[in-house]
């Protein structure tokens, strides 16, 4: 064997060969080596259906889960909007009804001033004036001021003398004996009554008629 051929020997042993063909004796092709490919299994027509139904309820589910998220987002952040707005809304609600309770102290205290000033003139007048009838109608005239200052905050007197009885307004002190005209009817009134719009402040201590 030449030197040559000796090589492409050796290099045979070496280089792995890919060819799948088949020689016989005289190096004629008999066949040829065919890969087999395997099959790829075929799915059925329910199968195919059922995984589109599943692939569709989960993309459903998928965006109604996405949907829910969002809306309960939303709904958080209104909750927090209307909460703030509530508080902001109460603050400010509270803040007014004390300027009002403020305001309504300073207009009463406004009006008994001159009240006072009346009682201090008729104090002063009675330490240089010996005459007690002036110091009467100083004190008379300061009284009716202070009535005044009552009624003008919403303060009303009860109905006194002259009219009927009524047991959620008058407390009947004593009762004296009088004609029938006069009977369940106040005769004397020991201290007058007010109200405040419709709750009694307190109830007139009078007496009432009786004519048995």
């Amino acid at each position: 064997m030449s030197e040559q051929a000796a090589e492409f020997d050796e290099l045979d042993d070496k280089i792995p060969v890919m060819d799948k063909r088949r020689y016989n004796s005289d190096g004629e092709i008999v066949a040829e080596a065919v890969e087999e490919i395997p099959a790829v299994p075929t799915k059925s027509a329910a199968e195919t259906a059922l995984e589109a139904a599943l692939k569709a309820e989960t993309e459903r589910r998928e965006a109604a889960e996405s949907k829910l998220v969002g809306v309960q987002a939303k709904f958080e952040e209104a909750k927090a909007n209307l909460e703030r707005e509530t508080a902001e809304m109460r603050e400010r609600l509270k803040k007014t009804l004390e300027a009002k309770a403020s305001q309504d102290q300073f207009n009463f205290l406004t009006t008994l001033l001159p009240v006072l000033d009346n009682l201090n003139l008729a104090v002063a007048a009675s330490e240089t004036d010996p005459d007690v009838t002036h110091l009467r109608e100083g004190v008379i005239g300061t009284a009716r001021s202070f009535e005044q200052a009552l009624i003008s905050v919403g303060v009303e007197p009860v109905a006194g003398v002259g009219s009927t009885f009524n047991p959620e307004l008058h407390e009947a002190v004593d009762m004296a004996p009088s004609d029938a005209d006069n009977d369940g009817k106040i005769l004397k009134e020991y201290a007058r009554g007010y109200k405040f719009g419709d709750r009694l402040l307190r109830p007139a201590r009078v007496q009432v008629g009786n004519a048995s």
